[in-house]
């Protein structure tokens, strides 16, 4: 069959994020041999044109639609962002009678309501490379789609719980050339590299479990440092890990930083770090390996409410892994994540100053904290009246503190102007 996959972001910020995990699945259907063309519309000047021109070239006989964000978790000036999907999703319906599958990381979050709002056909929640090619048999055999794991249907038919891949060398990864357009022509965009899935930390606020599952699975390190070294020929040299947790497994991470030194690859790479277990060794392997910058998402500087997060470190834990970064020549991006409960402005103004004695090169400051179905934060809010339900959370909706915003913008904005890597 004829498969058209469609990347509905358009959102093109600090950094080019190219559709990683909708040419997953496209590699998954070429494999299952399907003819499979890609639309990134993040890079179409003209999104309405460029969808109108590849469904009447490629006459699709299914078409998938790839859902990333919700919105731009910002509470100040929250973005919709699921309007560009709704759009793209009724001009493929207005060109072609072909069905619509919905799938992607902001999909799996929320799939019964997204798949109502954007009115497609069916939707795919979690990992979509197994799923995706036995539904696209079953279309091409006139079947039933039947009840596969995770699959969603129009009219409210429910789904059966998603299945996750336990060995994620048995899914096929992308030609570059699946992916190599969307990066063209960004300064220096860096390559998206999936190595595991899966988060078991369960911080309150975190979406990761619902769309990965808590299990890590992951790849072998050869195989990922095969892939990397396919990019290198087309001459790209910087990468970013999109794992959530680079660094657990620890030994894992060490391998697979092994496997990079072995393939001899001249590349830059950064990745997400969680600020425990972090050795002088790891450190200084990673750096070897190629390592520039690492996000470290510690979120709070307040022991109290990092055991509220649920996190599994301490401000001790930070500062160490921190100083050991540095050693290693790595540059530390921080972050802070301010106004969740317990917040107050004595807990803010330890965390800024927690945050200003690690010397990092920069640091996010987000105040209040988006809400997601499925986490205890989602819970606790809905104890509190702050929300009535977890169908509400379609749009946006954040947890502040009462009373507290303009206190902790204020802070915030008077900690930045004398920090300059400080970004608010």
């Amino acid at each position: 069959m004829r498969v058209l996959l469609i990347s509905a972001n358009r959102e093109d910020g600090d950094m080019r994020v190219p559709a990683l995990g909708l040419a997953s699945v496209g590699a998954a259907a070429e494999k299952a041999g399907h003819d499979t063309r890609l639309i990134d519309l993040m890079i179409e000047p003209e999104p309405r044109r460029a969808l109108e021109d590849g469904i009447g070239d490629f006459r699709p006989d299914v078409i998938g639609v790839s859902v990333r964000n919700i919105d731009d978790q910002s509470m100040h000036h929250p973005r919709f962002l699921l309007d560009q999907a709704r759009e793209a999703v009724a001009l493929c319906r207005g060109a072609s009678a072909a069905p619509i599958i919905l799938g992607g990381a902001g999909y799996s979050i929320l799939p019964g309501p997204i798949l109502e709002y954007l009115g497609a056909d069916m939707g795919i929640a979690g990992e979509g490379e197994r799923v995706f090619p036995e539904l696209l048999a079953r279309v091409e055999a006139g079947k039933d789609p039947g009840a596969l794991p995770g699959l969603y249907r129009a009219h409210g038919i429910g789904a059966a719980p998603c299945a996750y891949v336990t060995d994620l060398d048995e899914l096929p990864l992308p030609d570059p050339r699946l992916l190599a357009r969307s990066l063209a022509g960004a300064v220096d965009a860096p390559v998206p590299v999936q190595s595991r899935r899966g988060c078991p930390i369960g911080c309150s606020y975190c979406s990761t479990p619902v769309i990965e599952g808590k299990a890590v699975r992951r790849r072998s390190p050869e195989a990922v440092a095969e892939w990397m070294v396919r990019w290198a020929a087309e001459g790209f040299r910087r990468f970013y890990f999109v794992d959530n947790t680079f660094n657990l497994p620890a030994d894992y991470a060490a391998d697979l930083c092994g496997a990079i030194l072995g393939a001899h690859l001249d590349i830059d790479w950064r990745c997400i770090l969680v600020p425990t277990g972090v050795s002088s060794e790891l450190a200084g392997l990673m750096a070897r390996s190629g390592c520039r910058e690492v996000s470290l998402g510690f979120e709070s500087g307040s022991a109290a409410l990092l055991g509220g997060m649920r996190k599994p470190f301490d401000p001790g834990d930070v500062r160490l892994a921190a100083e050991r970064l540095r050693r290693a020549g790595i540059g530390r991006m921080g972050f802070l994540l301010l106004g969740g409960p317990g917040e107050t402005e004595e807990t803010a103004r330890e965390s800024f100053d927690f945050a200003e004695s690690l010397g990092l090169e920069a640091l996010k400051i987000t105040i209040g904290v988006r809400i997601y179905p499925g986490t205890e934060l989602a819970r606790v809010a809905l104890g509190e009246g702050v929300i009535a339900s977890d169908a509400e959370l379609l749009h946006p909706r954040f947890y502040m503190v009462q009373g507290l915003e303009d206190r902790l913008r204020a802070l915030a904005a008077e900690r930045q102007a004398r920090n300059p890597g400080w970004i608010l």
